[in-house]
C-alpha cells in the first residue's frame, strides 16, 4: 500500500480524482447508508453478480469510459455474526473471478493491523459520490471531508446505547458534515507513517450530518484476524500492514 490512496466507496464505480483522492470504488448498492463495500445489507445472496472497476479523469463517474473495467463475482463471504437489527460486524469479503492490475492509478489502501489504534480526536477522511445533503441525490464528482474520530462512549450516548466494540465513530458534532446516503461501505482513511490506513467502513448513521449524530463506520482492526483466515495466500502482503 502507498501514501494518499483511498478505498473509495458506493454508487456504482471506482473512480480517481487526480492529483487529490486517488481511489479504488466498486459497484455494490446505491442508495443505501447501511452496508456497503465491507457492509452486508448490500451483500445478500443473488442480488448481484458483477462489479465495475473504473478510473474516472477528475473525479467525474464516466460508466463508458475506455478505463473501465468489470469483474465477476466469484464469491462473497459474509461475516457469521452479522446482527441485521444492530449492523454489529457489518463486514463481509468480496472476491473476484480474475485480479484488478494495480498501476498509478488504482492502488489498494494499507489494512491496518490488528493491534493499530486510531485515537479519539484524530482527523481521519471520508470519500465517496453520496449525497451532499440528507435526502439529496448523488454528487457526479468524487467528494471528501474531514472528520474526527469521536470517544466511543460519547458516541454510545449520543446514539442511545446502540455502539458496540466493533464499531467506530467519527464526524463533526456540530455537525454539517457527515458520510450519507450512497457513500456506504466508503473508507474512513487515516493518515500514518507515510501510508493511508482504512480504520472504518461506513456502516450507519442517523440521518446525515445532523448535530450530535457522528457517522458509525466498522472497525476493521476487530476484523483482521478474520480477514486473513478467509483470504489466506489470496491476501498478498500488498494488502497487509
Amino acid at each position: 500500500c502507498v501514501s494518499s490512496w483511498v478505498l473509495g466507496g458506493l454508487y456504482g464505480l471506482v473512480c480517481v480524482q487526480p492529483d487529490t483522492w486517488r481511489s479504488i470504488w466498486v459497484s455494490v448498492c446505491p442508495a443505501r447508508y447501511h452496508g456497503g463495500l465491507y457492509g452486508l445489507v448490500c451483500v445478500q445472496p443473488g442480488t448481484w453478480r458483477s462489479i465495475w472497476v473504473s478510473v474516472c479523469p477528475a473525479g467525474y463517474l464516466e460508466q463508458n469510459s475506455k478505463n473501465v473495467l468489470k469483474r465477476n463475482l466469484r464469491q462473497v463471504i459474509s461475516h457469521p455474526y452479522y446482527n441485521s437489527y444492530t449492523f454489529d460486524n457489518d463486514m463481509a469479503l468480496m472476491e473476484l473471478d480474475s485480479p484488478v492490475t494495480f498501476s498509478d492509478y488504482i492502488r489498494p489502501i494499507c489494512l491496518p493491523s490488528p493491534q493499530h489504534t486510531f485515537p479519539q480526536g484524530n482527523s481521519v477522511w471520508i470519500t465517496g459520490w453520496g449525497a451532499t445533503r440528507e435526502g439529496g441525490s448523488g454528487a457526479s464528482v468524487l467528494q471528501k471531508a474531514q472528520v474526527r474520530i469521536i470517544n466511543g462512549t460519547v458516541c454510545n450516548r449520543l446514539m442511545g446505547g446502540q455502539i458496540t466494540s466493533r464499531m467506530t465513530c467519527a464526524g463533526v458534532l456540530t455537525g454539517g458534515v457527515d458520510a450519507c446516503q450512497g457513500d456506504s461501505g466508503g473508507p474512513l482513511s487515516s493518515p500514518g507513517t507515510g501510508h493511508m490506513f482504512l480504520a472504518g467502513v461506513v456502516s450507519w448513521g442517523d440521518g446525515c450530518a445532523r448535530r450530535d449524530k457522528p457517522g458509525i463506520y466498522t472497525t476493521v482492526t476487530k476484523f483482521r484476524g478474520w480477514i486473513k483466515e478467509k483470504t489466506g495466500p489470496m491476501c498478498s502482503v500488498a494488502c497487509l500492514s
